[in-house]
């Protein structure tokens, strides 16, 4: 195969789509405020983290992209990985569940949104792990349901976190700070 053969060049745009989500994660958190905080660590320290963290993953898959290619999966795995069709509807369900949670953060509260983000995500991976003739059947209230709680049960924990010890304010349904 060619350097740039099908393979090799799927995974070096991925490899380069991945370092400019972390230099695009850098620029976003460059423009949080640096002030130091409690240890003296800012708010920007963990978005910059993360970024470099994940500049470190995109440079160690374009190396193995430039070399081998991602030779060192099973057999089983890459036939299988290569020849998937991506879930257009998972993909999107995710994607909704962001952008809602964006937008009505500050009108339903960071539980709420929360929730409401996390039950858009299960639903669409829940989508993406089916197979055609499962994904036609529609999923029940019951699962929607199940999905929320579930949400509930983490970002009512995380928000009382952040705002009760850490004294981070994070926008809430109510005045009273518990919800």
């Amino acid at each position: 195969m060619s350097l740039f053969g099908t393979n090799k060049k799927q995974e070096v745009i991925l490899s380069l789509g991945i370092i400019a989500l972390a230099f695009g994660l850098a620029l976003g958190a460059m423009g949080i405020s640096s002030e130091a905080g409690y240890a003296g660590i800012g708010p920007n320290f963990l978005p910059m983290l993360v970024s470099a963290g994940l500049f470190l993953c995109g440079v160690l898959l374009l190396w193995e992209a430039m070399g081998d290619g991602f030779s060192h999966m099973p057999d089983s795995d890459r036939s299988e990985t290569m020849h998937a069709k991506p879930c257009w509807s998972g993909m999107a369900w995710m994607s909704a569940g962001l952008l809602l949670s964006a937008a009505l953060i500050t009108t339903l509260g960071f539980i709420l949104s929360c929730s409401l983000c996390f039950a858009c995500a299960a639903h669409g991976l829940r989508q993406a792990n089916t197979s055609a003739a499962q994904a036609a059947l529609p999923q029940g209230i019951r699962s929607w349901l199940r999905d929320a709680f579930l949400g509930l049960a983490i970002a009512a924990p995380v928000f009382w976190m952040f705002t009760k010890f850490l004294a981070i304010s994070l926008p809430g349904l109510t005045q009273s700070g518990w919800l």
